[in-house]
């Protein structure tokens, strides 16, 4: 069963509130913030301990069929909202609430926005906690316990914090946007997000609400207190754990930014999956993955970087193309073996190869430019045209999609497609639109993937 309701927002809708930043939390770095136990105290007593409001918006990067995934924690597991199995969990230890979805939640393309409010003074023990992703209430669980009335909800007890992200396996891996806790309301969540009139899709907007004494706003935007509080309480998250400035992202809701796609992966297992916001990958024996955002037209660039020759980078069309011939049984339809040649599949060649003028580098960026207009494709390193001949020509792409593609030989491959990337980057080029961060300034009428310029050119 997958994501529900409302299409789940891939940043392309314009929404008179655009949002700069946001927040990569990676589980397999152990990476949370935590709001100390001793702040939550020092701001004085809370303005209700029985109703408040979580608001965020969360691009997973990582899936998990079966455990938890949480993206929020208060101390001790009192009070959590994540998922599990996949599916929405909420869970209060101490006021009863136990509340997991039916639908699963595993577009990993796209942002959700979850919303929780709570309200434990109710009469109806629906009404006490309410959970809605995209704007629409979620009605539909599998395990369904609402809390006993009038208990606590557990976000301010003896030495508890709050954590964003939580411990080890059990953080959800993702981009967090626009963080919100308000004391002493229960809100719905048209105060955070409205449907677009022309799509139907649900965006964000600017909250201009209260937040009580224990609430707080973090919007990520300023790299160097990533923690900061901006609703004025100054109830900052003031512990980092293994999060620095490199952990903002410029993916947003408002301007979602092509990634890896967990559900895609060929050929062996990969040993990690994609990490790193998913823009990583480690692969055990050859191992194949494709990116998020797919294209029909337009004209696109995006960066790579690996740690050995044995590496694959290029396209690949939505249904799959083998490379006849290829022993490592890759799927691609055009790509550069960074050994030193380019293996074609169109519909009239089951494998060409074309020469290359390059040596391989490990600290070499290998980008690709991709013009869907006139079916072409250009490799460079470091910057420089290294496909002999310029642009190489594709056939058989008439109303194909095409999507980033890449393998790897029991090595790590990096992927920067101009959000986040662990590729260090010194000159910050970006495309004319001023999208996207890249080592080396994509070609004249190039652009980034990323849902602005999809809306533009896509």
């Amino acid at each position: 069963m997958e994501s529900l309701a409302r299409t789940a927002n891939r940043g392309s809708i314009s929404t008179g509130y655009d949002i700069d930043n946001s927040l990569k939390i990676e589980a397999d770095n152990t990476e949370r913030m935590q709001r100390q136990y001793s702040n939550i105290t020092s701001a004085g007593t809370p303005t209700s301990t029985k109703i408040a409001t979580i608001s965020f918006w969360i691009k997973r990067t990582e899936l998990r069929p079966s455990g938890n995934h949480f993206c929020f924690n208060a101390t001790a597991n009192t009070t959590l909202v994540g998922f599990s199995d996949d599916r929405l969990y909420i869970l209060g230890q101490t006021s009863g609430i136990d509340l997991k979805s039916t639908a699963v939640f595993r577009d990993t393309s796209a942002y959700y926005h979850i919303l929780v409010a709570f309200d434990t003074t109710q009469s109806t023990a629906s009404n006490r906690a309410k959970a809605y992703v995209n704007g629409e209430q979620v009605t539909a669980w599998d395990t369904e316990t609402y809390g006993t009335q009038n208990n606590d909800i557990d976000l301010y007890d003896t030495n508890t914090s709050h954590y964003l992200g939580w411990e080890d396996a059990q953080s959800q891996s993702g981009y967090y946007s626009e963080f919100y806790l308000i004391d002493g309301q229960q809100l719905a969540p048209t105060e955070f997000g409205e449907t677009d009139s022309g799509s139907g899709i649900w965006k964000p907007k600017a909250y201009d609400g209260t937040f009580g004494v224990q609430g707080y706003h973090l919007d990520f935007e300023d790299s160097s207190n990533l923690g900061l509080d901006v609703s004025g309480n100054s109830n900052n998250f003031t512990a980092l754990y293994n999060i620095t400035s490199a952990d903002q992202a410029t993916d947003t809701p408002t301007n979602n930014f092509c990634t890896l796609n967990p559900l895609w992966v060929y050929g062996n297992a990969l040993t990690t999956g994609p990490i790193e916001g998913a823009t990583k990958v480690s692969g055990g024996g050859w191992a194949g993955t494709k990116a998020t955002m797919g294209v029909a037209n337009g004209k696109w660039y995006w960066e790579y970087k690996s740690s050995v020759s044995d590496a694959i980078i290029g396209i690949q069309t939505d249904e799959g193309v083998a490379l006849t011939g290829n022993a490592h049984n890759i799927i691609s339809t055009c790509a550069l073996y960074l050994a030193g040649e380019v293996w074609i599949k169109d519909s009239t060649s089951g494998r060409n190869d074309t020469d290359v003028t390059h040596t391989f580098s490990s600290s070499s960026i290998y980008g690709i430019a991709l013009n869907m207009d006139d079916n072409q494709i250009s490799f460079y390193q470091d910057g420089s045209l290294i496909t002999n001949g310029g642009n190489i020509a594709l056939d058989g792409l008439a109303d194909k999609t095409v999507f980033p593609f890449a393998s790897n030989y029991n090595s790590a491959i990096e992927f920067n497609l101009g959000g986040y990337t662990t590729i260090s980057i010194s000159s910050a080029a970006a495309d004319a639109n001023g999208y996207g961060t890249f080592e080396y300034a994509p070609p004249s009428g190039y652009y980034a993937l990323c849902t602005k310029n999809l809306a533009e050119y896509g």
